[in-house]
């Protein structure tokens, strides 16, 4: 997938009205997309939808926009739905904002879209995040849940947040 020469990044800063804008549009479809996964049993843990599109606000937008998404999301989603449980709210918002920083970071340094660099963002944060989640909880397994069980979410995360980026890239 050969997206380097359509997809660029920008760095929207919190002075931007257009940050907030494209965060609310990122919360929203971190909105939808788990209720649709949440239809099948399991389809939070398989397909992990909350951590998408948090991706996409922080690669091509910068770490405003994707920490706003990465922080509001989990909170939305779970006053509004009881998804994801409270109990896992400090693991779901540590990743989100663990991937948000990752993938602005990776994204700023690349300089555009790049299978290559959203890979690294993904497994920068599932690295980070499998730690951080090991310590809050004691638990190993739990830790590597994301990875054992949702691994085609991961692939999702790398492919499908490639292909947003470039369609928003397109529009943006």
């Amino acid at each position: 997938m050969n997206i380097a020469k359509t997809t660029t990044i920008q760095s929207l800063q919190l002075s931007d009205a257009r940050t907030y804008a494209w965060s609310a549009a990122f919360v929203a479809c971190n909105i939808a997309l788990p209720q649709l996964c949440h239809l099948v049993p399991g389809g939070g843990l398989v397909w992990l939808p909350i951590y998408l599109f948090t991706l996409v606000a922080a690669y091509k937008f910068g770490l405003a926009a994707g920490l706003l998404t990465a922080l509001l999301s989990p909170i939305v989603n779970n006053l509004g739905f009881g998804m994801p449980p409270t109990a896992m709210l400090p693991v779901i918002l540590c990743k989100s904002a663990l991937l948000a920083f990752a993938a602005s970071m990776i994204a700023r340094r690349v300089g555009r879209v790049t299978l290559l660099g959203v890979t690294a963002a993904v497994v920068a944060y599932q690295a980070a995040g499998t730690l951080a989640e090991w310590a809050m909880t004691g638990s190993l397994a739990a830790a590597l849940q994301d990875i054992r069980i949702g691994w085609p979410g991961l692939i999702v995360q790398v492919f499908g947040g490639c292909l947003i980026m470039r369609l928003i890239g397109r529009r943006a």
